[in-house]
């Protein structure tokens, strides 16, 4: 007769992080299909949220898992040709589920590293097959059609990376607690809290659009900045609604406030202040030039081969899509832990994105066609990938549209 399995210490709070995720992350409607894809090792979350799913009245709940094994198995044995394929039919069901309704929620946590001892053309030559295939589900994700969120779960491979010193359990264990601290899963009343960081997340926004700035003017080192944003731009945070009307937050923890910069309009000289997880590969070191919008000198000091194939997936991603801002102060930052997780380490430092823009950071923008997008400044691109310029050296002025500076940040804190 089998032993009864020990539960693990941070189970409780698994369930809780499951519960907030699907009625505050999501706000799952009644009668609503969820979509979840998460890593084969992020299984307990998966079980709890599926439960939470169902309690929240989901018709039905579909898992897509991915295996950090079989994907290496791809790099070690697959025939050349298999590197320009992606499973096409695949993402067009998801879109097909997304149009129809469903909900997606994706877990991330796979190792951020898996990829680095890989053929970089290879690699390369993978993200911009996937890129083009899921190329319409995106399309529907960033012009928030359907109600979305992204969420974590603490894996060994990741914890070993964050905590390299520490013995596996103890790691996974010190992970789990850095998420439920910096997702606000660790107090009290957590559904209270994200409510009361959104409106506070929403006043910074308020103020912003108020002001109505032209470009923002960043100085740091290494950074020597000036980029437009986009006309009739929005600022966004703190939550949002989607066109099927429920609103939720996209991203669990969220820390910033973004909009849309213009897509010809960056200028000057920016570098990155962590890595970069992109698909499996760590890019750090990264340093951009721009020229009218446009990146026309990017290297890296690790992963510069997957950098330059990343940028030439199209001309898109050669312009950026996004633009945050996150104080120094945030909980992420202040934790001093490196997640090697973009979902992290963008709410620790202001970033930017290469590639496909939101179109709900303009004015009416979700009903405006493509061209109409692109009149506007808004970027096209099969991309979308935030990387982090913040730190607690870094100074951003918004510029009006008669050049007159207003100091928004110094040292990475707000004015």
């Amino acid at each position: 007769m089998n032993s009864p399995a020990v539960a693990a210490p941070w189970d409780a709070k698994v369930d809780r992080l499951a519960e907030v995720a699907v009625t505050v992350g999501l706000g799952l409607a009644r009668g609503q299909e969820l979509v979840i894809s998460a890593p084969l090792d992020a299984l307990p979350l998966v079980r709890r949220i599926t439960e939470h799913a169902y309690r929240a009245g989901a018709s039905l709940v579909t898992t897509l898992f991915a295996d950090d094994e079989a994907t290496l198995a791809r790099y070690s044995y697959a025939p050349d040709e298999s590197f320009d394929r992606a499973a096409t039919w695949l993402q067009d069901g998801l879109a097909a589920a997304y149009r129809a309704g469903s909900a997606r929620l994706a877990i991330t946590g796979a190792n951020p590293a898996l990829l680095a001892g890989q053929d970089s053309g290879k690699v390369s030559r993978a993200n911009v097959a996937f890129s083009k295939a899921s190329r319409p589900a995106l399309e529907l994700i960033t012009r928030h059609e359907i109600n979305w969120t992204i969420v974590a779960a603490a894996t060994p491979s990741w914890a070993k990376l964050v905590f390299p010193n520490l013995p596996e359990e103890q790691a996974l264990a010190q992970l789990w607690d850095a998420i439920f601290r910096t997702t606000r899963i660790d107090v009290p009343d957590p559904v209270a809290n994200w409510r009361a960081h959104g409106a506070q997340l929403q006043s910074r926004v308020k103020l912003l659009n108020d002001l109505r700035f032209s470009a923002l003017r960043y100085k740091g080192p290494g950074t020597d900045f000036t980029l437009g944003l986009s006309d009739d731009h929005l600022w966004c945070g703190g939550g949002s609604t989607a066109k099927n009307g429920i609103a939720g937050f996209p991203n669990m923890p969220t820390e910033e406030v973004f909009t849309t910069p213009h897509k010809d309009r960056a200028d000057g000289t920016v570098t990155s202040t962590k890595p970069l997880s992109y698909q499996g590969t760590l890019i750090d070191g990264i340093s951009v030039e721009f020229k009218a919008g446009r990146i026309v000198r990017a290297s890296a000091k690790q992963g510069d081969a997957v950098l330059q194939g990343m940028i030439n997936t199209d001309d898109g991603a050669r312009r950026l899509g996004e633009v945050a801002l996150v104080p120094h102060s945030s909980p992420i930052a202040q934790s001093g832990l490196l997640f090697w997780n973009t979902l992290f380490d963008e709410n620790a430092a202001s970033h930017i994105a290469l590639g496909q823009s939101y179109s709900t950071c303009l004015i009416n923008g979700d009903s405006l066609s493509k061209s109409e997008l692109a009149a506007k400044g808004a970027n096209e691109s099969l991309i979308h990938v935030d990387w982090m310029i913040g730190s607690g050296h870094l100074d951003v002025d918004g510029v009006s549209a008669s050049g007159h500076s207003v100091p928004l940040m110094r040292q990475g804190e707000w004015v």
